[in-house]
């Protein structure tokens, strides 16, 4: 287990905390999972092209966003509904370019060893996820109160979403090689929805969901080379049983 490894981790993590807080909030509990599936295409047309799987991943993420937010702004249609339409397609093209090991691997990620780019993106991503969600957080706040008191204290709605949409794919795209398509959209939701049972107000379950999500990775990821299993499951694991745990206290 690297420092570059372990450093990137903690940013993928902090993101992803981050991240969850308001896509639980703007209830895409099932579709935020749902969207992480969107990069399984683009890691498979990578693989056939021979081209880096992620390289393939991130780039679908991106072009899946998009699309989303093209649809929803033209047809007024719930988010969840347009990513759920958008995943079950890319869910199936996936499913038809990517097979065997490779399959198994864009599913549940596989750490390794990282390249460059991959250090410069994690790095470079974890920063501006974070610090994109800690300066928009109150107008990310206004926009799901009321999309109208949002509009006459100037902030620009459509813009807003498109943004936090790509934030959320680039958070995404950062847990790929840990995590893969099928977890990374857990470990933005499950420490997200525990930090809201437990947290009084937006500051606290901002804190709690990344403090969750940086010790389930960091435990997970010493289990994993303890007992030498997978670590995107084990990452998960601790993750759904701190939330679990949490049930026991009342909601504060």
């Amino acid at each position: 287990m690297g420092l570059s490894e372990v450093v990137l981790s903690l940013g993928m993590a902090i993101a992803a905390g981050l991240v969850g807080c308001f896509a639980v909030m703007r209830k895409m509990t099932l579709a935020s999972d749902a969207l992480s599936h969107v990069a399984l295409p683009g890691i498979g047309i990578a693989l056939l092209f021979h081209v880096q799987p992620l390289l393939g991943g991130i780039a679908m993420l991106l072009l899946g966003t998009l699309l989303i937010w093209a649809v929803e702004s033209k047809t007024r249609m719930a988010t969840e509904t347009v990513i759920g339409v958008v995943f079950s397609s890319a869910l199936a093209i996936g499913g038809l370019l990517t097979e065997g090991e490779d399959l198994i691997e864009a599913l549940f990620g596989k750490p390794g060893t990282l390249s460059t780019w991959e250090t410069a993106f994690g790095i470079t991503g974890s920063i501006g996820v974070t610090l994109f969600i800690l300066r928009q957080r109150h107008r990310l706040v206004i926009a799901l109160v009321s999309r109208d008191l949002a509009r006459t204290s100037g902030v620009d709605v459509s813009r807003l979403s498109l943004c936090f949409l790509l934030t959320f794919s680039v958070t995404v795209a950062l847990g790929l090689r840990y995590l893969g398509v099928l977890l990374m959209g857990s470990l933005i939701i499950i420490p997200a929805a525990t930090a809201k049972h437990l947290a009084a107000n937006l500051n606290s379950m901002l804190a709690l969901a990344v403090t969750i999500a940086v010790v389930a990775t960091l435990t997970g990821m010493v289990l994993a080379h303890v007992i030498q299993r997978e670590t995107g499951p084990l990452i998960i694991a601790v993750a759904a049983g701190i939330f679990f745990v949490s049930l026991l206290k009342r909601p504060a």
